[in-house]
């Protein structure tokens, strides 16, 4: 089983969608010159406009002065000055209509915009979520195969001393190929740990752990091929570090519809490995964005700017959809997508999310 997985997060390989935001800045702005040029040609007209009716005005008075003789030109002043007026109002209902129309255009790509970015969150957030189910899949694939080795399952059956030291120096080569774990437990089935591969840096064997949720489900596993995955917890025991707890039942002669003897827990090394893929999504500078893994209950259990992990929740309207976007009432835009799980893997009901600024 390959621990490349675990080891670094690679950068999601979806970049900003600049091609399509470079082109909406460049339809709005020559759109915006269309309507600004619109409004400055037909201000123009309309001041000559002005002129020719001042001019007509000027006419009439003067072909009133001339009396029997200027009445000719009075005529020829009165078209002037209807001509002037049609020309008027032509003016006005080219502008009013461009700058409508301009207006329900730039309206039109800003709606647009806004879709293509709303849906390239989403697609982020689902990527990010994908991700970490992936490699959480490698966990429960880990947890089960390292149960059936022969050093835990000697230890669990007769946990005598020599069977004790080699079961921990077995754990121990485990992580040292394996550094996205803090450490691995051995425990009997009254939930007490007898073994772990770190007993140098974490003393725990003797420790009860009877009491977790994690420990109580692995009881109940049906057969070694199941597995539980519990959820991200700060472990006391692990100097309160951030872990993910994946359990296997250890089973008599290591045969998966054994006997239960005993139960393997690996502490998967949360926090450095989930912030890896959460700064990894491509979002541009321009997003404002803040990156984010919630559980089912919408805690957040890891961000990309570092705040609110394990204490924050947040308020995601989910409309009954696994995945969407809206603007909240702030205009803040929330994208997300729900966990699609990975192979034998179900997942927990996580969500990928992004938060991007107004």
């Amino acid at each position: 089983m390959s621990a490349a997985l675990g080891f670094k997060a690679k950068p999601i390989a979806s970049e900003p969608a600049e091609d399509d935001s470079d082109i909406s800045a460049l339809i709005n702005r020559l759109t915006a010159e269309v309507n600004q040029i619109a409004v400055d040609k037909t201000k123009a007209i309309q001041q000559i406009t002005n002129q020719m009716k001042m001019l007509a005005l000027n006419a009439l008075i003067e072909s009133s002065r001339a009396g029997a003789q200027g009445a000719g030109f009075a005529v020829v002043a009165q078209e002037v000055r209807g001509v002037g007026q049609q020309v008027e109002t032509i003016a006005r209902e080219l502008e009013s209509q461009l700058t409508k129309r301009t207006g329900d255009l730039v309206s039109s790509i800003d709606r647009m915009s806004q879709r293509s970015r709303g849906e390239r969150m989403v697609d982020l957030s689902l990527n990010a979520v994908e991700l970490i189910d992936r490699n959480l899949y490698e966990r429960t694939c880990d947890v089960r195969w390292w149960a059936t080795d022969s050093a835990v399952v000697d230890c669990a059956a007769s946990p005598a001393p020599a069977a004790v030291t080699y079961a921990s120096q077995r754990l121990g080569v485990i992580l040292g190929a394996y550094t996205v774990y803090l450490d691995l437990w051995l425990c009997d089935l009254d939930g007490n740990v007898i073994a772990n591969g770190r007993a140098d840096r974490f003393r725990v064997v003797g420790q009860n752990v009877a009491h977790t949720k994690w420990f109580r489900e692995a009881k109940t596993l049906r057969s070694g091929d199941d597995y539980v995955a519990g959820d991200v917890e700060n472990q006391s025991l692990l100097g309160n570090a951030q872990v993910a707890t994946y359990c296997a039942s250890v089973r008599a002669g290591g045969q998966a519809n054994g006997a239960p003897i005993g139960v393997l827990a690996i502490h998967f090394d949360w926090e450095p490995q989930a912030r890896a893929i959460v700064q990894g999504v491509r979002v541009g500078d321009s997003d404002k964005a803040r990156v984010l893994l919630v559980d089912s209950n919408f805690r957040v259990i890891a961000a990309s700017d570092g705040q609110g992990i394990l204490s924050e929740r947040i308020s995601l309207s989910l409309n009954g959809q696994r995945s969407g976007f809206y603007q909240d009432r702030n205009g803040t835009m929330v994208a997300f997508h729900g966990t699609p799980g990975y192979e034998t893997y179900r997942g927990l009901g996580w969500y990928g999310v992004i938060v991007c600024g107004a």
